[in-house]
């Protein structure tokens, strides 16, 4: 078996999800060696503790990107596939813990590690592939599989988040959605010089002195309001000809927007706000890979969804898209 049919095997098409559509629906054929984005869904919600919403972040931006989005980024006059040749994969398929065992500790942590094996194999052969993997989450945990999986030239990692998570262990469980950056650092997979968190917001004393011990840089909400042009200024400077990956958890965005998401938080940002940002990362960056986590759906509300979209479309059609 070639290494595609094996990679494919492991997934369930996106015509055969929940959602019953590829991403964006793109209106022009690609197949995924002639593909420069592959698009992975991961929709898993096995450790978060308070909105149970994360798994269904595909679904919704499946839908959402099919049958409401256009693929013409507005302000831009571009399609987003003039820019990027996006072929989605389908949802990566693995087995979650026994729902009557979901609190047994040592099931959860069985499951991640097992998880971590798969995800890291898919990982391999699309980046052997030349491609960029963008993963639909899904509860922040992933992004220490991809990161991981993506870190040997040390890529600035980009976090758009209400959240740090960077504890240690979070009721129990030490890899959970509350902790991958903190074991990333520990791990050594990330300096935490290569880290910059955007839009915090929430946390406790001992993850604030952990980023600061470790050299991370935190742009808050408060300096996100306050003085946006600093970390405007900032971001082109140090993403000048650098690799960069992005991990954007949605509930960076103001609560105000968000009716679906897990932990949505007040004083956050604003669409504009986060178009400036993405619009500032360097041109002559190089984007090695991305996972957008935390989307929520809920009675069919699809806003999220939506956000999701539009902020997608408008990071996939940057020129550090394209400069690998």
């Amino acid at each position: 078996m070639d290494k595609i049919s094996y990679l494919e095997n492991l997934f369930i098409p996106p015509e055969s999800t929940v959602a019953g559509y590829a991403f964006c629906d793109i209106p022009i054929p690609i197949t995924f060696n002639g593909s420069k984005i592959c698009i992975i869904g991961i929709p898993i919600d096995i450790t978060t503790t308070f909105g149970k919403t994360a798994s269904f972040g595909p679904e919704a931006i499946r839908i959402a990107s099919a049958k409401q989005i256009e693929t013409l980024v507005f302000e831009e006059n571009v399609e987003v596939y003039e820019k990027a040749l996006i072929y989605d994969i389908g949802d990566l398929n693995f087995v979650k813990p026994k729902e009557g065992r979901i609190s047994d500790i040592h099931e959860i942590n069985k499951f991640w590690i097992d998880f971590d094996r798969k995800l890291s194999s898919v990982l391999r052969i699309i980046i052997d592939s030349n491609k960029i993997p963008v993963i639909l989450g899904g509860e922040h945990t992933i992004t220490y599989s991809i990161y991981k999986e993506l870190s040997e030239s040390h890529p600035l990692l980009i976090h758009f988040d209400a959240h740090r998570d960077m504890k240690p262990i979070y009721q129990g469980m030490s890899m959970c959605h509350t902790t991958p950056f903190y074991h990333l650092i520990k791990e050594g997979y990330l300096r935490g010089n290569d880290l910059v968190q955007i839009g915090i917001r929430q946390g406790d004393r001992e993850e604030n002195k952990f980023a600061l011990d470790n050299g991370v840089t935190t742009f808050d909400a408060w300096d996100c309001n306050s003085s946006l042009w600093k970390i405007l200024q900032w971001l082109k400077s140090n993403t000048l000809n650098r690799d960069i990956y992005i991990s954007f958890d949605i509930d960076v965005y103001d609560i105000s927007y968000l009716p679906c998401t897990g932990t949505p938080e007040p004083f956050g940002l604003n669409p504009f706000q986060i178009l400036d940002l993405i619009n500032s990362i360097s041109n002559t960056a190089r984007l090695v890979g991305l996972d957008f986590v935390e989307t929520g759906l809920k009675n069919n509300d699809y806003r999220e969804g939506a956000l999701a979209t539009q902020t997608l479309l408008r990071i996939l059609s940057r020129p550090y898209m394209s400069n690998l």
